[in-house]
């Protein structure tokens, strides 16, 4: 599916250009306010991309829960060497971490929200020097999701 959604194929291109540059408006602007106004871990009602969310297994029922997390972007450093002999190479720049930023995301929210379960994440914004995702987390022992097969595997065990 296209970023316009169902009603791509029935607007002029006139209209779709004005359509994609208002949409680039409103994610700016969201962008701002996540940046501002939010903490870096923050729980939200429902989801920025319902599609992909729901691709990921979320549905809009109790014991179902969206998380933006704040990560920040950039290269990251190792610690330098504070004792001992100084190799020629410290191995402290250009350094490639073990972890994607969806996977600290990820590790975020499920330190915050101990009692919950991670389902799955996705991006939802990024600017010059944070990204955004969303992580839906499920909780386990929430009777509507006891009851639901879908979460079988989570429940039991």
């Amino acid at each position: 599916m296209s970023i316009l959604g169902r009603w791509g194929p029935k607007l002029s291109p006139e209209s779709k250009e004005e359509y994609k540059r208002a949409l680039k408006e409103v994610r700016k602007s969201r962008l701002i306010i996540w940046r501002r106004r939010e903490r870096s871990i923050t729980r939200i009602w429902r989801p920025t991309d319902i599609a992909t969310a729901r691709r990921l297994g979320y549905s809009a029922k109790q014991g179902m829960v969206v998380v933006r997390v704040r990560v920040p972007k950039g290269g990251r450093r190792k610690p330098r060497p504070r004792s001992g002999r100084r190799q020629k190479h410290l191995g402290v720049v250009k350094y490639t971490p073990a972890k994607s930023r969806r996977l600290i995301a990820e590790e975020r929210a499920a330190r915050k929200y101990p009692n919950l379960e991670v389902l799955g994440s996705y991006i939802v914004g990024e600017d010059g020097q944070h990204e955004w995702y969303e992580v839906i987390m499920v909780d386990p022992d929430h009777p509507r999701i006891k009851s639901d097969n879908r979460f079988e595997w989570l429940t039991t065990g």
